[in-house]
């Protein structure tokens, strides 16, 4: 890779009202590192201030209410404790430089009533059991058989997205990314295996699309189009996930979506170049790409190419506190340790070496 192409991941950019250094962006990755009451910890604002040379940071899954948890340890944005802890983990970040924004993840039917703080049955656009287990404090257990939203409820989660965009701005987030994409509950909607229902929010795609468009419409109205962001991953199984109707499922989304000019779009792209044009073409606003096990290379060939904006990496970030650092010095990088991915302490969390330590 010439040094005029590795020039172009240096340029600044925006990304809605905020203002980037440059174009290489921390993806994000659930860790399982929160208190079991899902609030952030002097660790975690460790963990994120450490990365902060990160053009931007996207944080892990954050729940929007209890309902929305799946996973052990996760945290969360709907108590004032949450709040409180995310506010010490923003603070921390916008110290060192950094900019910030939290991700919410309503992890719908991926779930197990033993990692929820009410015990509840997973809910879901349809009672259609995901295969797979899900770990727990007392081990491994298949995932259950969720409850179907009714539709009032769908109409009262999107009142839950709002109310956590709110209360991650009121943290000190510099905006919000709803995950859209990887299973979870928006991903469940706009899917034809999870989603099976018969009112408005099924049944065709214009019904599918409608629960991901009115989040984002929501969220955009409470703090504002230029905070409000939205992954999506076209095409991927993830988390027993089928789309029978791809090429025009993401089409319309983005078609419907675009109007609202959100701050960006972030697109987990699995190797479908036709549709990753079509909806660079589609998108009005900044283009955010993950291009998922991608070399550096190929990363900075997108943005030369203009087929984004900005970039993400993940494990890369995560074994590489200073990785924008090293790429700038030529220095090798940190070799990820996918033992300490998931839970623990700071071992494989925020102890791996930088160029000065």
């Amino acid at each position: 890779m010439s040094d005029t192409t590795l020039d172009t991941l240096w340029t600044p950019t925006t990304v809605g009202d905020i203002a980037l250094p440059h174009r290489l962006a921390m993806a994000p990755m659930t860790r399982d590192r929160s208190t079991p009451e899902g609030v952030p910890t002097e660790l975690n604002a460790e963990y994120y201030t450490q990365r902060a040379s990160h053009a931007l940071i996207i944080t892990e899954g954050t729940q929007p209410s209890a309902d929305g948890q799946g996973y052990l340890l996760t945290p969360g944005i709907h108590t004032e404790e949450q709040i409180a802890g995310w506010r010490k983990v923003t603070d921390s970040v916008h110290a060192a430089g950094g900019r910030i924004v939290i991700q919410l993840m309503h992890t719908g039917r991926i779930a197990h009533p033993e990692n929820t703080p009410h015990g509840r049955q997973p809910v879901a656009p349809s009672a259609v059991r995901p295969e797979g287990v899900m770990f727990t404090f007392s081990g491994p257990q298949p995932m259950p058989e969720p409850r179907e939203l009714t539709t009032a409820e769908v109409a009262a989660t999107v009142q839950d997205f709002r109310q956590a965009a709110r209360a991650a701005v009121d943290a000190g987030a510099d905006g919000v990314e709803i995950h859209g994409a990887n299973g979870y509950l928006v991903h469940q909607f706009l899917s034809s295996n999870a989603n099976r229902r018969t009112d408005r929010y099924g049944s065709s795609v214009a019904g599918r699309i409608r629960f991901a468009v009115e989040v984002a419409t929501a969220v955009a109205d409470e703090i504002g189009a230029d905070r409000t962001s939205i992954r999506i991953s076209p095409a991927n199984p993830f988390n027993d996930i089928t789309e029978d109707d791809t090429q025009e499922l993401y089409r319309a989304l983005v078609r419907e979506l675009a109007p609202l000019n959100l701050a960006y779009l972030h697109l987990v792209h699995i190797g479908d170049e036709e549709l990753l044009d079509a909806l660079r073409e589609l998108w009005p606003t900044a283009l955010v790409l993950n291009r998922a096990g991608a070399d550096l290379a190929d990363r900075v060939a997108d943005i030369a190419g203009g087929r984004a904006d900005v970039v993400t990496v993940g494990a890369l970030a995560l074994a590489n506190p200073d990785l924008v650092e090293r790429i700038r010095a030529g220095a090798p990088l940190n070799t990820p340790d996918p033992a300490t991915f998931y839970g623990g302490d700071a071992a494989g969390y925020t102890d791996y070496p930088t160029l000065t330590s």
